[in-house]
Parts: structure tokens; sequence; C-alpha cells
């Protein structure tokens, strides 16, 4: 899907991120990637970095955020940065979507 113009939600497998995750990757070239997470209620998005700067928006649900040993309770409308190299994770709160865009992409999703 490098590179692909269009890119229909129906037609994107849907991958296991974790216990509770599911991750689909959608659209992306070299320097971005928009990847699509749903999260089960109570689902752990472990802490990691990575060397990416992400911005993650949600889009439904309610998550509590830990970026950079700082947490807040975020919910859908809300939106993250995470720059390069900055430890972060989630604990799902209520069932929801997050929306991450990554610059560059992400080779490791793909």
């Amino acid at each position: 899907m490098l590179n692909d113009r269009w890119v229909f939600h129906e037609d994107v497998e849907q991958k296991p991120a974790g216990p509770g995750v599911v991750r689909r990757v959608l659209a992306y070239s070299k320097d971005l990637m928009c990847v699509e997470n749903t999260f089960a209620e109570e689902a752990v998005g472990q802490l990691h970095h990575h060397p990416h700067t992400q911005i993650t928006y949600v889009v439904s649900g309610e998550f509590e955020f830990e970026i950079d040993g700082e947490k807040k309770v975020v919910k859908a409308g809300d939106t993250m940065l995470k720059t390069d190299g900055v430890e972060h994770g989630c604990v799902c709160l209520k069932q929801g979507i997050l929306l991450d865009i990554f610059n560059p992409m992400r080779e490791d999703f793909v």
C-alpha cells in the first residue's frame, strides 16, 4: 500500500497489536503514515518509544495516556503530540479508536 492514493477501510487487513488491540495501517508514504488502532476496554498500549514523531487523535472512547511521565485522561476529539524518543503508552478506559500519524512512516508496521 506504499504510496496508494486511495485506501478503503474495508480493504485493509486488521492485525493484532497486543491483547485487546487491533491495528489497521491505512495510507502511507515513506515520510508519513496513518494508522487506526481499535482498543477493547482495559487494553493496554505498553510504554514504549521510537524514533518517529507521532500525533494521536482520539476518534472514540476514553484513554489514560502517559507521555514522558505525565498522565492525563483523553476522550474523543483530543490529540497528543509525541516527539521522537519520548516514552508513551495508554490504558483504554472505555472502548475506542485512536488514529496515529507518524513521521516518518513506521517500517516495522508493514
